[in-house]
């Protein structure tokens, strides 16, 4: 018996005995087609059976396959007159040939090869030959003038070749050859150009084995043989289709009441191992095929294991990078509040203090004569006599102004020069521009050019040590009054300290000037230790102001602008976001 039989009874045996209230008894006759034939053969078969059955007739009599549906139709009047008869996996074309009795019914199929072509061509898009393997038999012949009058449909984006009635030898030698640009199709053979008899499946079998290009075919009993698969009809589905029909006719149900499908669903059915084979991917599959021998990935047949694996793993990394994490910050808050980068830094001031002598000198002086004005002032008018009680209290008043206005300075500058711990204290950065302002307003007038100061619009608070800070800020500008130095003089006004609060909690310092600029090639260099543009320079200025800046968890960047000149920007997240930040430093 074929494959198909196999199936096509287990499905029936199994939908009969399982919807039943009472035993049924089910016997089983094969007529051994194509084999045997012709019409002696048939009387004699015809003979047997209605003598066999002549005192206990069927009920309901199913007929699996063409010839069996042909026989008993033909031999209906003297062989189970009158009892409903159940066609299955009869082709509709078939069926449309024949004047079928109210009481034959069942559910025909279409083998519609078309579509297995259409996908194996998707699969495949390299293919540029179609090869249609077909037998010697009849009913090989009926499939070969089948393929032939439909692949012309492929004509245009393939070659299409048949081997047909050709030697099993011979087809293998022809398959053999193939290369990667060709795709088979073959509903397999009962018999061979030598008269070789045998199975569809065992002819696909050893199409499979010898093809060097992927066989599909038109039957679900072809997966497992090595064909990669088709839209297929299950021979099971369809022995279950079958069964139904028997159990409603058995209940009592007329045939002609029965409302049947019009034809068997088909589906896409492959060969896991096939798709594997011919480099077919899992997502070229469409989710509702059939895979049949895919075996079960890792989690699929360990699942609680894996999943315990997988857990056990993350955390374990989870623990490993926060610790690297961990380690990282702590290593920068290290190289942050190394020794040599403060005392460097430190000596960076005391270089700035020197640079500034004369115009601190300059603005304590101011001051300083106001007050010996004042006193003169006030001497005068003690020898000269007199009630002039008002004036010296507004003397007083003055003297005590400009004391004040001394000390400030002298305290702004003994801040920058001291040698402090680093603090991470809050203070206002408008107000901290402020401070830079007054340490740099004699230099700026003693090379007589202006600098202008811009405060962001509301106040802006961040984190940090302040007078790291305006170190950085004080470098910045002088590295900015240097490079208007040598400029003309309706440019040397254009020296400009901006603070802006910008999105995500940062705010921005930028200093611009409008000197010559930064060579091209000098910018990816502009940080670096010991680098330097100026003659005389040493080449830590900027170096340090980015230790700091990055201690502080901001980014200091250098640009030209399109106007001409250097754009310093100096981000610094604001206190909301440095408050979540350790102390670098």
């Amino acid at each position: 018996m074929l494959p198909a039989n196999f199936e096509a009874d287990e499905g029936l045996r199994e939908t009969i005995q399982t919807s039943q209230g009472t035993p049924v008894s089910i016997f089983d006759e094969f007529l051994d087609a194509p084999n045997f034939g012709g019409d002696a053969y048939a009387e004699i078969i015809a003979t047997y059976l209605r003598d066999k059955y002549a005192s206990r007739p069927p009920e309901v009599v199913v007929a699996a396959g063409s010839e069996a549906l042909s026989f008993l139709l033909q031999h209906r009047s003297t062989l189970f007159l009158g009892v409903p008869l159940v066609h299955l996996a009869i082709p509709l074309p078939l069926l449309r040939s024949m004047q079928l009795p109210p009481d034959v019914v069942g559910v025909p199929v279409e083998y519609d090869f078309l579509l297995t072509v259409e996908q194996a061509l998707r699969w495949h898009p390299q293919a540029r030959r179609l090869l249609l393997v077909t037998g010697a038999s009849p009913w090989d012949r009926e499939w070969e003038a089948r393929l032939r009058r439909e692949a012309t449909r492929f004509s245009e984006r393939v070659t299409v070749e048949f081997l047909a009635g050709l030697s099993t030898d011979a087809v293998r030698r022809r398959l053999q050859e193939l290369a990667g640009d060709a795709v088979v199709f073959t509903p397999g053979y009962f018999v061979d150009g030598e008269g070789h008899h045998g199975t569809p499946r065992q002819s696909v079998e050893a199409i499979a084995a010898a093809a060097a290009a992927p066989v599909y075919g038109p039957y679900s009993s072809f997966i497992g043989s090595g064909v990669v698969g088709g839209y297929l009809h299950g021979f099971k589905d369809m022995g279950r289709q079958a069964g139904a029909i028997v159990n409603a006719l058995l209940a009592g149900s007329a045939p002609a009441s029965l409302q049947l499908p019009a034809l068997m669903p088909n589906s896409l059915q492959v060969d896991w191992r096939q798709l594997r084979r011919w480099g077919i991917k899992e997502n070229a599959v469409p989710n509702d095929a059939v895979i049949d021998f895919r075996q079960p990935s890792l989690l699929e047949r360990y699942r609680s294991e894996t999943i315990a694996a997988i857990v056990a793993l993350l955390l374990q990394a989870g623990l490993i990078a926060s610790l690297l994490f961990e380690r990282r910050r702590r290593r920068r808050a290290e190289t942050a509040v190394h020794l040599q980068r403060h005392e460097l830094a430190h000596a960076s001031r005391l270089a700035i203090a020197g640079e500034l002598t004369g115009a601190i000198a300059h603005e304590i002086n101011q001051p300083l004569a106001a007050i010996l004005s004042n006193a003169d002032a006030a001497d005068l008018m003690l020898e000269a006599g007199g009630d002039r009680s008002d004036e010296l209290r507004q003397i007083l008043t003055d003297i005590r102004r400009d004391d004040l206005r001394a000390s400030a300075i002298i305290q702004r500058l003994r801040a920058l020069l001291s040698r402090h711990e680093v603090e991470r204290q809050a203070f206002e950065l408008n107000a901290a521009v402020d401070d830079v302002a007054s340490l740099l307003r004699g230099e700026a007038r003693r090379r007589q050019l202006r600098i202008a100061f811009k405060h962001a619009m509301k106040p802006v608070t961040v984190v940090g040590d302040r007078i790291q800070i305006e170190q950085v800020l004080i470098n910045l500008i002088l590295n900015a009054m240097d490079a208007v130095a040598g400029v003309a003089d309706e440019r040397r006004t254009a020296v400009t300290v901006a603070v802006e609060q910008v999105a995500d909690g940062m705010v921005v310092i930028s200093v611009r000037d409008r000197g010559p600029g930064i060579a091209a090639e000098h910018l990816p260099k502009i940080f670096d230790s010991f680098f330097s543009t100026k003659r005389d320079g040493v080449g830590l200025g900027l170096s340090i102001a980015r230790t700091i800046v990055d201690a502080h968890g901001g980014r200091i960047v250098a640009e030209n602008t399109a106007g001409g000149g250097a754009l310093f920007r100096v981000e610094l997240p604001t206190a909301r976001l440095s408050l979540l930040m350790t102390a670098p430093t």
